[in-house]
């Protein structure tokens, strides 16, 4: 691949970084990258991936776009409302870089579908906002050999890890199951500064590149978690391995992919 005189100049502050220079970039271009969420943390994930000239984005979600999303979802705007959130999402990549090649999924992501949604891709942002389709992305990652990165907010907290196989914990490693029903407030319920979501997202979008271009520490065998009131970040060691967790441990009692739980479709 040779990077033509536009490419040069659009990702010229990235190849002048001894750590991506014109070889990164190159990974960056050929790289893939699936978005399970098109709200909070996924807009400014895709966004930031997509300027990076990640060479293919793809974005799942369910939901169309709502006012109230507005207040962190930048990817979309006044106009997208009544759009399919995927949909809106690829068409702010395309405009922001046409380099990208976008693949959008308007449906639920859900265990019949998730192995094949994932299986073509590099790298797998978890940007949902309930626990049933978090811990079905941990599964189909752990059980696809993806890495992925987790990520979520609240209020003015956000927390985010990264997954890769055979190098650290898996999200089922540190939380076994879902909590019950209705026992954590949702962003509709309990609200997020919406600064939050693109702090977090933005991490990830990071976590993504270093994995991609094999640079710096990922978050694997960490938990970053972000006090946004108190302007206090804390990383919290994490286990290398959990012997006893029920999909990555030493006697796995998860073996295929099933659904915890119809979740709603809202994604951040």
């Amino acid at each position: 691949m040779i990077l033509s005189d536009e490419q040069l100049a659009r990702y010229s502050r990235h190849i002048t970084l001894k750590e991506i220079g014109v070889k990164g970039q190159k990974k960056l271009l050929a790289a893939k990258v699936l978005i399970i969420g098109a709200g909070g943390l996924g807009a400014p994930a895709a966004m930031y991936l997509a300027a990076a000239g990640v060479g293919t984005i793809g974005i799942a979600d369910c939901d169309d776009v709502e006012l109230s999303n507005l207040q962190r979802q930048i990817i979309h705007t006044t106009e997208d409302v009544g759009k399919s959130k995927a949909e809106s999402a690829a068409e702010t990549i395309k405009a922001l870089n046409p380099d990208v090649t976008v693949k959008a999924f308007h449906g639920y992501v859900n265990s019949s579908n998730i192995a094949e949604l994932i299986a073509d891709y590099d790298f797998i942002i978890d940007g949902a906002d309930n626990f049933p389709t978090k811990f079905l992305i941990n599964d189909a990652c752990v059980l696809g050999d993806k890495p992925f990165c987790h990520a979520g907010i609240l209020r003015f907290e956000g927390q985010l890890m990264t997954y890769v196989p055979d190098e650290g914990p898996c999200y089922r490693c540190i939380f076994e199951a879902p909590p019950p029903k209705d026992a954590v407030p949702s962003c509709r319920e309990a609200g997020v500064i919406g600064a939050m979501a693109g702090i977090i997202g933005s991490m990830q979008a990071l976590e993504a590149v270093k994995y991609i271009t094999d640079q710096g520490e990922l978050l694997t065998g960490a938990m970053l978690i972000f006090d946004g009131l108190k302007m206090e970040w804390r990383k919290v060691k994490l286990p290398k391995s959990v012997p006893s967790c029920p999909i990555c441990g030493e006697s796995p009692t998860i073996t295929k992919l099933y659904d915890e739980e119809q979740p709603s479709c809202s994604l951040l």
